[in-house]
């Protein structure tokens, strides 16, 4: 059975673990979360059909979304 894991809250704050995304976000995006990994969750998004992606607001005013094993508590 898959392990369930509890989603963080919409309007949690987090931290963006860099090296978890690094091989799938575009430069632009990195080089903005390597100088501030800090974002709000705005919401949540249907991934695959086996999981579901949170979707985070970054202090700039852009936003992203994010596999949960991506965040972490910020």
């Amino acid at each position: 059975m898959a392990e369930t894991k509890l989603l963080p809250k919409i309007g949690s704050k987090i931290k963006i673990n860099i090296n978890k995304v690094k091989d799938r976000l575009p430069a632009k995006l990195i080089d903005q979360i390597s100088s501030n990994p800090k974002a709000v969750i705005t919401g949540y998004k249907m991934t695959d059909g086996r999981s579901i992606g949170i979707t985070a607001k970054f202090q700039n005013g852009s936003q992203n979304w994010f596999f949960p094993e991506e965040i972490e508590k910020g």
